[in-house]
């Protein structure tokens, strides 16, 4: 089970300890066939022969590409068979009983193999071209049992890309064992790894068996518990595509019961075990860091989409699990926003603050008003939490500060605004001096930005005791075309530092009130300002008479539905 791609990797995790680490050049590829590529597919009709095509092309290092079929009933399994008619590098595995999850299926792949090295492929993936070279000349090269590289998020059907963990494959590296760089608990994939298939089995290594979800989090604390000699390649090695109009979501994009949120506490428990238990006690404490700056943060953007059982549900389980951290737990990176977030639900019986909470939770994070002092000032989550310190955070450079932003589209025939408010953070704001906002609007389908404009900021009157800072800009939503849309703001200081910033969509009165304007350009714009999951706005643009009426039908469907 592949971690969620909801969330981007943060960059302020654990902290490495610095030598022991080198670096190398790119290796000569070795092509002797030393590489079984595991395929797992239950019900992937559609996709699976893509998956297997891209492991088979990746050229003569592949020796064996073993497709282990969950008992599917879509017919899969003979279209498998089909091709391995015609492909003697592939063998076919077919199940006679669905395991219900991916852990059981894979254990079959390894024990299948023949080959010295393996490579595991979900069967809507691809292998990219190279991908099997590169790792295999990185991991014979530095003689290492593990070799990992860069694996890319791909969503479908827009094609928007963006590369998982990336700050983990900037460089060809190699590490004597894994708890050298801790922040490779981060990349639970197994998916971007090539594993000596008798280190594999020396150590026993294996999946969690049946349906467990989130067995990737279990199998990679397994094979960094047995310290492996781990290289890095910079490489693209992987595509995960990211399907989140599926009939059928992945397991891991499936968040809406409680039940996905007790497997994911659950994994993230074994995986500490498992490394404490193996000695590996800096890599425990990297984990439970993880959990709390990555696990906590995802599933605390959507508390506001799910009801009240199930946030009660989250709360006091959450609750059960934080109980078990230390006092050096918390240290581990106290400045970091997911610190923030547990405590307050470690300190709070019931369910609070929820608006408030993801918005800290969002990346980059925004800590919204009020700000509350203790009576010796000392900056805190609210007065009647005031054991909730957020005096950490104030450490941060401002560029790293979790400033507030508040936004406000205001379509309009003529000239569209755009109006954005900048609040003060316990004086480290006005102590920084904003000068100006500089904003773009960044397109869903292919990333560009569009729209750059720029805005003195102007000192407003206090709010709740604390200074802000307003701009009011021109959008040519026109201009910006069809699509969705979201806000990109940069704040700039008076010593040239700069804060990028996602804003906050000021709701209530309308604000986020569908409208239509007249064009010069289309005849007609249909406009809808909204709140993403983490509270940032964006805008649906629809251009033209056409682009209406394809709106409205859709909706008219989505009524009848």
């Amino acid at each position: 089970m592949r971690p969620d791609p909801s969330d981007a990797p943060d960059t302020t995790g654990t902290a490495e300890p610095a030598g022991a680490v080198e670096r190398t050049g790119t290796a000569e590829s070795p092509r002797a066939a030393q590489v079984g590529v595991v395929v797992i597919s239950y019900n992937h009709r559609a996709h699976v022969a893509d998956a297997v095509r891209s492991a088979l092309a990746q050229g003569p290092a592949v020796a064996e590409v073993v497709a282990v079929d969950d008992c599917s009933t879509d017919g899969s399994a003979e279209l498998l068979e089909q091709l391995a008619a015609t492909e003697p590098r592939l063998r076919v595995v077919r199940r006679s009983e669905n395991s219900g999850g991916c852990g059981t299926p894979r254990n079959t792949g390894i024990d299948a193999l023949t080959t010295p090295y393996v490579m595991f492929l979900d069967s809507d993936d691809v292998l990219p071209p190279g991908a099997v070279d590169a790792l295999l000349a990185a991991a014979t090269g530095a003689h290492a049992e593990v070799a990992s590289g860069l694996c890319v998020r791909r969503e479908l059907p827009s094609g928007r890309e963006q590369p998982w963990q990336a700050p983990l494959y900037t460089a060809h590296t190699v590490l004597a064992r894994p708890a050298q760089r801790p922040r490779l608990v981060h990349d639970t994939l197994c998916v971007n790894k090539l594993y000596r298939t008798d280190f594999l089995r020396e150590h026993g290594i294996r999946f969690p068996e049946g349906r467990f979800l989130y067995e990737d989090i279990v199998f990679t604390a397994r094979v960094m518990a047995a310290g492996p000699r781990f290289t890095l390649v910079p490489d693209r090695v992987y595509v995960w595509h990211v399907r989140r109009s599926a009939e059928q979501l992945s397991l891991s994009l499936d968040r809406e019961r409680i039940d996905n949120w007790k497997a994911r506490v659950e994994a993230c428990t074994l995986a500490y075990d498992i490394l404490l238990g193996a000695g590996q006690k800096e890599l425990a404490r990297a984990v439970r860091a993880k959990f709390l700056d990555h696990e906590v943060r995802m599933y605390t953007r959507e508390l506001g989409l799910r009801d009240e059982q199930y946030r009660r549900a989250w709360w006091t389980h959450t609750r059960e699990h934080l109980a078990h951290y230390d006092a050096a737990d918390w240290e581990l990176n106290p400045c970091a926003p997911g610190r923030v977030i547990a405590r307050v639900v470690l300190e709070s019986p019931e369910p609070r603050d929820l608006p408030r909470m993801r918005e800290l939770a969002a990346r980059p994070a925004r800590l919204l008003p009020p700000y509350a002092r203790t009576p010796d000032g000392v900056p805190v989550w609210s007065e009647d939490l005031p054991q909730v310190t957020l005096a950490p955070l104030m450490t941060r450079p401002v560029s790293a500060l979790p400033l507030a932003v508040d936004a406000e589209l205001q379509p309009r025939a003529r000239a569209s605004r755009l109006l954005l408010r900048l609040h003060d953070l316990y004086g480290r704001v006005t102590e920084a001096d904003p000068r100006e906002v500089e904003v773009a609007w960044q397109s869903r389908d292919d990333e560009h930005l569009r729209g750059h404009t720029t805005a003195p900021l102007t000192p407003g009157g206090a709010e709740s005791g604390a200074e802000s800072w307003s701009a009011e800009l021109p959008v040519g939503l026109g201009a910006l075309g069809a699509g969705t849309w979201d806000l990109r703001v940069t704040v700039r200081f008076a010593d040239g530092a700069e804060r990028d910033v996602t804003a906050h969509a000021l709701t209530g009165a309308g604000r986020l009130r569908r409208s239509a304007v007249p064009s010069a350009r289309h005849g007609v714009l249909l406009i809808q300002p909204y709140a993403t999951h983490s509270g940032a706005l964006a805008v649906r643009v629809a251009t033209g008479v056409r682009g209406v009426l394809q709106v409205a039908r859709g909706r008219l469907r989505r009524l009848l539905h």
